[in-house]
């Protein structure tokens, strides 16, 4: 499989991302394609959908071996499932799959054409194997089954947000740094109210505390390089 692309976002690391794409439409990607796909003629048709499928690669979860079982988050991590089961990234092949929306397709002069899109729950950097289009008369379906994620739901977390550290935080990431934090960003397994929990997000260090349903951020800095 050739990588055709990467994308870029504001999350260097994996910590902080929504669990499944389309969950947090302020999160924004720009896909940047490797010089042998900046074909104009590829792209024909493209901007008339509004949604799209990302085949990418768990590029941080490359493995020589897999295991057939895996203990999803959702579930606490305490039960294991069969890993075609779930969406792990320790699978067999490290292939992943993301539907997000189609804000724009731009043709530049040094990078060719360039997709924005946004819902993303994608590292920066992540390698991207293919992209086709979403299609509401197939790909949609009203009455299907969600597994063992039915009734679980997305939490939500009220934020308090101190006005001298979001100052710090510029103006137009304030909205999508917002939503991530309210959808609580730490794994299902944690919940320690004394725990400070630190995220990277747009070159900052975001460190935060949870108390029952409500998050509040202790320290906005520069993050590590």
């Amino acid at each position: 499989m050739k990588i055709i692309a990467h994308i870029y976002t504001d999350f260097p690391d994996k910590f902080g991302l929504p669990r499944q794409s389309g969950l947090i439409e302020e999160i924004k990607g720009k896909i940047v394609f490797e010089k042998e796909y900046r074909v104009r003629e590829a792209f024909r048709g493209l901007e008339d959908f509004s949604h799209i499928w990302l085949i990418w690669q768990f590029s941080r979860s490359c493995r020589e071996n897999w295991s057939p079982t895996v203990r999803p988050p959702l579930l606490g991590g305490n039960k294991r499932l069969g890993v075609f089961a779930t969406r792990s990234p320790f699978r067999p092949n490290p292939v992943g799959l993301s539907c997000v929306k189609l804000d724009a397709v731009e043709y530049t002069k040094n990078e060719g054409p360039v997709l924005y899109v946004s819902g993303c729950d994608l590292m920066n950097g992540t390698p991207i194997y293919d992209i086709k289009p979403y299609l509401p008369y197939c790909d949609s379906h009203s009455d299907a089954s969600g597994g063992f994620t039915d009734g679980l739901g997305e939490r939500r977390l009220a934020v308090t947000f101190p006005e001298d550290l979001l100052e710090k935080v510029p103006k137009e990431k304030r909205r999508e740094l917002m939503e991530v934090l309210a959808g609580d960003p730490r794994p299902s397994y944690q919940d320690d109210p004394e725990r400070e929990y630190g995220m990277s997000f747009a070159g900052m260090e975001i460190r935060f505390v949870v108390s029952e349903n409500r998050l509040t951020v202790k320290k906005v800095s520069i993050a590590d390089k």
